[in-house]
């Protein structure tokens, strides 16, 4: 630690799905002074152009508004500071990291296309948020013809290729709104487009680069490759992000003087490179060596754990070398929806009396229904669930499938469905972890940040289900911690992420250890979830051609 990091502060920027959120940081030892919180304005659009005309939106999209962002650092910062009681003057660094293979068109200077008049009414030229899966179709001819073509990269991918990555997402604007595509100077992932706002350098973030940019060992899929799938596609990388890759916690720049009007601080404050949200919380809970994995658990789930050596593990969302610390290899597996899933049940599925016995008693209806479920015995309830419902992301990597729940009878509670959907979810992360287990990836401690923490029966779930032990996260604000210990990287404050992540991380060990009766009785109900994984996920069409058969009616429907 450098001597400067006695008395200096450091913020910390991480832009969810939902909202934003900043921390004033200590960079001697990583306590929070300070932080704020705010949701942004438009939230996500994945029904109705809600910042344009109204439009209705197709079927899986999913969309926000840049200057969202920009608003919601506006506040975040100055109240932040202000709980803090820092002046913006002893602040030396900020990071940021933001929800990944969230992107951006972009003009030459930076203005997103949706903030012009002729494509404000264009879903393409708004961010496609991470869950965007409306490029299921150009994700699958990529992987056919990477395939096809023995394209060496697509091992580093698991082997499959996510609609939520850039490269698919960039197709379908230029297939489905080529005016949008011809349009753009530049396709930028929005953690790099923050800090290109904010100090005027456009750079591109290794992490964010390898994993969602499709950046390995120095390059790009081939001009040829990008040709054979659409010849308008050449010159995607080479023309609309010619950029340079800079390492996690490098230096970007210093505030520009849109950086300091937008953040209140002043013109010497260094900003790092940007961070995926997921992996920035490595370094929060202390979690940077090989084995230990972890897991950001809130509307979706990520699970990262770093590896001394390449390993090809099959359905993952990638494989870098350095996408966590530098020196290790970076594996990253993932869930669409886990949190998602709890709010679209509660929302939808639970009656009235619930909701207000949850009202009279003081307490959520997540709390309530946690409650209730967690009287019951294992396999009280009679149900085994897939958690599928945003499609599935690891170890699939399909889209294209749904939910389900077998068991239901007449004497079904809200809460026994409820129990079940939380054990689905962990079901689905114990798939993860064997995957990364049986292509030798060690996993030797499961540690748990983000909001679905605070639920201590989901937590023991996990380590009953997974047989290892949880340790979580100090911080309610894991990744702007991160953030923050990447910043104080930048500003030479430390000299390595390791260093920073030991002094300014923090982490509960052990918190939670597996029971093996209880483990034992979910052997059982897992095998029944396996076979129901294999089954639909493989075997079966039957998901895939409801999921068509949904698009053809909404389609007769749209032109009546």
């Amino acid at each position: 630690m450098s001597k400067d990091a006695q008395n200096t502060y450091i913020i910390g920027l991480d832009l969810g799905t939902l909202s934003g959120r900043a921390v004033v940081i200590r960079a001697s030892d990583g306590e929070e002074l300070g932080s704020a919180v705010m949701d942004y304005p438009h939230a996500v659009m994945d029904s109705q152009l809600v910042a344009g005309d109204g439009q209705n939106l197709p079927p899986d999209f999913a969309l926000q508004v840049p200057a969202d962002y920009i608003e919601v650092l506006e506040f975040i910062i100055p109240q932040a500071l202000e709980t803090a009681g820092v002046k913006p003057d002893e602040v030396v660094a900020l990071g940021i990291d933001v929800t990944s293979a969230s992107v951006l068109v972009t003009d030459k200077d930076g203005v997103p296309l949706c903030e012009k008049d002729e494509f404000k009414n264009n879903p393409h030229a708004y961010i496609k948020l991470w869950k965007h899966h409306g490029a299921e179709e150009q994700a699958e001819r990529i992987v056919q013809l990477a395939r096809e073509r023995n394209e060496p990269w697509l091992e580093r991918y698991g082997g499959e290729l996510s609609s939520e990555m850039l490269m698919p997402k960039a197709l379908e604007t230029l297939e489905e709104a080529p005016e949008v595509y011809q349009a753009a100077d530049h396709i930028v992932n929005a953690l790099d487009w923050l800090t290109w706002i904010l100090t005027g350098n456009l750079t591109y973030a290794a992490g964010d680069s390898g994993y969602k940019r499709m950046y390995q060992d120095g390059q790009y899929p081939s001009e040829d490759f990008l040709g054979a799938l659409n010849p308008d596609f050449v010159g995607v990388f080479k023309e609309k992000m010619p950029a340079p890759v800079l390492p996690l916690g490098e230096k970007v720049g210093t505030l520009n003087e849109r950086g300091q009007q937008i953040t209140g601080l002043p013109a010497d404050v260094v900003v790092a490179s940007g961070n995926i949200d997921a992996h920035v919380t490595a370094p929060a809970v202390q979690a940077v060596e090989a084995g230990q994995l972890t897991a950001i658990l809130g509307t979706s789930a990520c699970y990262v754990v770093s590896g001394p050596e390449f390993r090809a593990v099959p359905g993952l969302f990638g494989i870098v070398d350095g996408g966590i610390v530098d020196g290790l290899w970076g594996f990253e597996g993932g869930q669409t929806a886990v949190g998602d899933i709890y709010a679209w049940f509660v929302n939808n599925c639970v009656p009235p009396a619930y909701h207000d016995e949850a009202k009279e008693r003081g307490m959520s209806i997540h709390d309530l229904l946690t409650e209730k479920a967690a009287t019951q015995e294992v396999g009280e309830h009679g149900l085994i669930g897939l958690d599928w419902h945003n499609g599935n992301r690891s170890i699939l990597v399909d889209a294209n499938l749904s939910g389900l729940l077998i068991g239901q009878s007449l004497a079904t509670k809200p809460e026994d469905q409820y129990r079940a959907i939380l054990e689905s979810t962990v079901f689905g992360a114990r798939v993860i972890i064997e995957n990364f287990e049986e292509h030798e990836v060690e996993i030797t401690e499961f540690v748990a940040a983000g909001g679905l923490t605070k639920n201590k029966f989901l937590m023991q779930l996990i380590s009953d289900i997974t047989r290892l032990p949880v340790s979580t996260a100090v911080s309610t604000q894991a990744p702007a911690l991160g953030s923050a210990i990447f910043a104080a990287c930048a500003a030479g404050l430390y000299d390595n992420i390791v260093d920073a992540a030991n002094a300014m991380g923090k982490r509960v060990k052990n918190a939670y250890v597996p029971n093996e009766d209880r483990a034992k009785q979910y052997d059982e109900l897992y095998a029944h979830y396996k076979y129901l994984h294999d089954l639909f996920g493989r075997e079966n069409d039957m998901m895939h051609d409801l999921k068509r058969i949904r698009r053809e009616a909404r389609a007769r429907k749209s032109k009546e």
